[in-house]
């Protein structure tokens, strides 16, 4: 027994001898660029995974064999390797970067050489891109790129952002094409930023081209994070931020309501100018008149909080990431029912199984939860009527008031006495919003699943030829609950009515609920040749093919009338099965068979030339179109690699690129190639099929110029493009046909958008403080160029707009403002013909045809609610240990119509209004901007200039300030603390809550809010 322990612990020393012989040397060095100690290098030990990092004072220590490699990598300075040699002091020297055209970037089922790239491709700076904390990746990149506009729908937590690349290309579907991994996807709100480790903006069709009949709105391709070789790393984030409203409008409060409705009242005819009004008598005589500040009431202060963990790691064969996250947020209004979460898991792994075998799969499993609140003006309006209710109204009921409840005391309908008409009709009716807010109850799910498997192989003896063969899913399930809890007062008296006893809001209470599926499955396969010839000849030549098919289905159905409503029971077995019961389920399918080939060639690294096509088979085109096309060719000259640039040093890269190209979008209805009978014992036609139904073509053609100066610290980008969209889709009814047919989808209109796009990118680390900036300002002219010939113009009455030949798509269309009728000669002067009862002091239009009346011939196009201008501004600076940035964006020339304005403050019925009132007309040149108050029409009931305002502004999106600790904790690697703000002050002559807000009408949206964020980022 004691010989079997002396040999045990001998074989123990000898693996402890061996291990300090592989590894027993420390070596110690500091690691500098020629400014000074670089922090933060990685050093890793060539071929095995130690590593360590270089502390502030560039210093590092390591254990290393002594005939070891280190392997020294630093973001922007080229990698070094520095054989140990047995010395056990390593110092190494790092030269910054200037090569940047070497950059590998991810351009479309391949990848290539930043200075190869023709076409008119923006990568996202990820610096920038991860201060900007938003619960949406495509709200990021706000102000990141030129000629790519975002704005948030609304600013209440879980709704969508409009993205727009190169404008709005068509009546229908304008969404960019997101590839995350290689899979497409139309939405990437699932993804959680962090885990994302590039964005690529393709633009111009001789990029886009290669996704064929999906591409016409611009692409955007994501990576996301992998291992990286070393020991595993521990990344931690988290902050949690504070959110307020800000920037309301101001409206009156009790005593100037008072006032002014007093006003409004003695304005009005018939009644005398002597007599005392209702509001006067009220004052006077009652004591129940509350003061309530109703935007005060429904707003509060929001939370969120973020936390995100991954580990990663690799050894030679093997990367792996796997990282979760949580980002949850209750949004600005009272109570609970505005919040948002979203919980996510992914897992990034990628194998060598030989030199030339590759597998991998990248997965991600998220969940979010919405509590969904009206929050762009739309019914019931929260927002809406926290601005519109009169603030003489209290937010609660007088326990002692007849007809109060303990489960509903809100005041509803104004001074409430009982059924029957039984309240103020001073005061106009309108609803509660914080009883609206308190029993909303309408919850949105989404669980997803994204990702892929593949498999790549290597040809040939250099590897140059690889072959990738890729399944992706995009798996979704939605549950979607909305009970409508009755509430309100009882404003019916007759007993026999069959919901006697119910309050008027939700009459009766309901359940509204569905639930759905979606999936899309993508097989792509790819064969890819890159090779350089003598140092002269590069090329890069990519064939493949891919098939799509997606299927979705949804059922749902509705109960009311539930005898108990409390959660337990809100269920669709305990409604009333047997009156106003409503179920429905349908499904639809779409398929796309695809092959495409691109092909870069390069000579000299000075002259390139790229040519791409793809061929798209969609089971939505009509049996004579099946098949669509899209071509694209571009070429690129480096001009500063020619002989005759050499005494121009100063000029690091000098390019010149031009490209044109087509792409397609193939989001149009389905089956719009089909007849379409009705059921029944008559079945007939109600609309007629179309079997020449294609996808729609956008042609581009791009001019660009890229400029690196100074050793490539400053770089410009400069574009010119144009962007042509035709056989745009309009439903048109068959002239000729009898009978109430349905309208037939046509190819048959153009739209152009053109613009000049600027990028400008400085940074500076020459000396201790260190910064940077990275600037851009794009231009757009959007123009509608055909209708079909029995298309006119297409009008929208619900917001205001037209569409027709001339002018940008949904362009605003009303009467010119005027000024304000001064006296009755004026009146009589201008409406000679005919006043319609027209009085001093109300609004005065342009008499366009001078006819000397107001009609509808008067009516002209007063506005565009597609930007001109839209611009960001970056700048990040590090100074020692601190690290500060701030975001500027904004956009210029955009107008919208403020709808809240003209209900507000120029309606004919006795709601709240803003401030702006105190200034209205009250005699002869008193003003001649804003009209007299009054319970008649004074002109502001008609769509007009009035109402669409200028809703350019500049925003301070986010500023952020951050420390590094120089001194690692121990078991902590890293350590940066932070503090940012978002959304801190806005510059604009909007009115209304937010001119960030998409909707072409503003009802009252709920308003982007300020935020103060606290964090912290952690490496173990």
């Amino acid at each position: 027994m004691m010989k079997k322990n002396i040999i045990y612990h001998l074989f123990l020393l000898g693996i402890m001898l061996s291990g300090s012989i592989i590894y027993g040397q420390t070596v110690k060095g500091v690691v500098s660029d020629n400014k000074g100690p670089l922090p933060g290098v990685n050093i890793n030990v060539k071929g095995s995974s130690v590593s360590a990092t270089s502390d502030f004072d560039g210093n590092f220590i390591i254990k290393a064999d002594a005939n070891a490699v280190l392997v020294f990598t630093y973001i922007g300075f080229i990698s070094q390797e520095v054989p140990v040699n047995g010395k056990i002091a390593v110092n190494a020297v790092l030269a910054e970067d200037s090569q940047k055209l070497n950059e590998v970037i991810v351009v479309g089922y391949s990848s290539q050489k930043k200075g190869s790239i023709n076409g008119a491709v923006t990568q996202v700076d990820m610096v920038d891109l991860s201060k900007t904390r938003v619960p949406d990746v495509a709200q990021a990149l706000q102000g990141q790129v030129a000629g790519v506009f975002v704005a948030a729908n609304t600013g209440a937590p879980g709704d969508g952002i409009k993205l727009r690349i190169r404008g709005e290309g068509t009546l229908g579907n304008n969404e960019a094409l997101y590839v995350v991994d290689g899979v497409a996807t139309r939405d990437i709100s699932f993804l959680n930023q962090s885990d994302i480790k590039s964005m690529t903006v393709l633009k111009d069709a001789s990029a886009t081209a290669i996704y064929g009949s999906r591409a016409a709105g611009g692409v955007v391709i994501i990576t996301t994070k992998s291992g990286v070789k070393g020991m595993t790393s521990f990344d931690v984030e988290a902050f949690s931020g504070i959110h307020y409203a800000a920037n309301l409008p101001k409206v009156l409060n009790a005593s100037q309501y008072m006032s002014v409705k007093d006003q409004a009242w003695h304005n009005t005819a018939g009644n005398a100018a002597n007599a005392e009004s209702p509001y006067a008598f009220d004052r006077r005589t009652r004591t129940d008149l509350a003061d309530t500040d109703w935007q005060k009431a429904l707003f509060t202060t929001g939370i969120s909080n973020n936390f995100q963990v991954s580990a990663s790691g690799a050894t030679e064969n093997v990367q792996y990431l796997i990282s979760g996250g949580y980002y949850g947020i209750d949004g600005i209004v009272t109570e609970d029912n505005d919040q948002f979460k979203r919980y996510n898991f992914r897992t990034n792994v990628n194998a060598n199984i030989t030199d030339r075998f590759k597998l991998g799969t990248n997965l991600q499993i998220s969940f979010t939860k919405q509590d969904k609140l009206s929050s762009s003006g739309d019914a019931p309006g929260i927002i809406r009527h926290a601005l519109l209710r009169a603030p003489v109204i209290g937010i609660y009921k007088d326990v002692n008031d007849p007809t109060y409840k303990a489960n509903d005391p809100y005041t509803d309908l104004p001074f409430y006495t009982g059924p029957n008409d039984g309240w103020s009709k001073n005061y106009e009716l309108t609803s509660n919003p914080l009883a609206i807010v308190h029993f909303t109850n309408d919850v949105r799910e989404r669980f997803q699943t994204f990702g892929n498997v593949y498999g790549e192989y290597a040809f040939l003896g250099d590897k140059s030829l690889k072959f990738k063969s890729s399944l992706g899913v995009d798996l979704a399930f939605t549950h979607n609950k909305n009970f409508a809890e009755n509430f309100g007062d009882n404003n019916i008296a007759d007993t026999s009515y069959q919901y006697y006893g119910m309050g008027r809001q939700n009459r009766p209470n309901s359940l509204n609920e569905n639930r759905g599926q979606e999936m899309t499955f993508t097989f792509t396969n790819t064969l890819n040749y890159v090779k350089t010839f003598k140092e002269l000849h590069s090329v890069n030549v990519l064939l493949g093919m891919e098939s799509i098919t997606s299927k979705s289905s949804a059922i749902g159905g509705s109960r009311n009338n539930y005898e108990n409503s409390s959660p337990e029971f809100q269920y669709l077995d305990y409604g009333n099965s047997t009156l106003n019961v409503w179920n429905s389920g349908n499904a639809s399918s779409w398929s796309l068979l695809s092959y495409f080939a691109s092909g870069n060639y390069g000579y000299d690294n000075k002259y390139f030339a790229t040519a791409t096509i793809r061929a798209d088979a969609s089971s939505r085109f009509g049996p004579n179109n099946k098949w669509g096309y899209f071509p694209s060719v571009a070429a690129g000259w480096v001009v500063s690699r020619e002989k005759f640039m050499e005494k121009a040093d100063w000029i690091s890269n000098l390019k010149l690129r031009a490209s044109w190209g087509q792409s397609g979008n193939q989001e149009i209805k389905d089956h719009q190639w089909y007849n379409l009978y009705t059921l029944g014992t008559d079945p007939h036609l109600i609309r007629i099929g179309n079997p020449d139904v294609k996808w729609e073509t956008t042609t581009q053609t791009n001019v660009g110029l890229d400029l690196s100066i100074l050793k490539n610290k400053v770089t410009v980008t400069v574009d010119y493009f144009s962007k042509i969209t035709d056989n745009i889709l309009l439903d048109v009814v068959p002239p000729g046909t009898v009978g109430n047919f349905l309208p037939t989808s046509v190819n048959s209109a153009s739209v152009s958008n053109k613009g000049f796009e600027f990028g400008v990118n400085l940074q500076n680390n020459d000396h201790e403080f260190k910064y940077g900036i990275n600037a851009n300002l794009a231009t757009l002219k959007n123009n509608v160029d055909r209708l079909q010939q029995n298309v006119s113009n297409i009008t929208d009455d619900a917001t205001h707009t037209k569409t027709v030949v001339g002018q940008p798509i949904s362009s605003y269309y009303g009467y010119q403002f005027d000024g304000i009728y001064q006296n009755a000669s004026e009146v009589s002067s201008h409406l000679f013909t005919a006043s319609n009862g027209t009085q001093p002091g109300d609004i005065r239009f342009k008499d366009l045809n001078n006819d000397g009346q107001i009609n509808a011939d008067d009516r002209t196009f007063i506005g565009s609610s597609i930007p001109k201008v839209t611009y960001g501004f970056n700048f990040n600076a590090d100074y020692k240990n601190f690290d500060f940035s701030f975001l500027l964006q904004g956009v210029e020339g955009v107008d919208r119509y403020n709808d809240s304005k003209q209900i507000l403050n120029y309606d004919s019925r006795p709601f709240n209004s803003t401030t702006d009132v105190l200034n209205s007309w009250t005699g002869e040149g008193s003003t001649n901007t804003t009209p007299r108050v009054t319970f008649n029409d004074n002109g502001g009931s008609r769509v007009s200039s009035v109402f669409v305002e200028d809703a350019s502004y500049l925003r301070l999106k986010n500023i952020e300030l951050g420390y590094t600790f120089s001194k690692t904790i121990p078991g902590i690697n890293s350590l940066r603390l932070y503090v940012s703000g978002q959304n801190l002050f806005t510059i604009t002559k909007y009115t209304g809550l937010d001119p960030e807000s998409t909707s072409l009408i503003d009802r009252g949206t709920y308003p982007q809010s300020t935020a103060f964020i606290l964090g912290a980022k952690v490496k173990l």
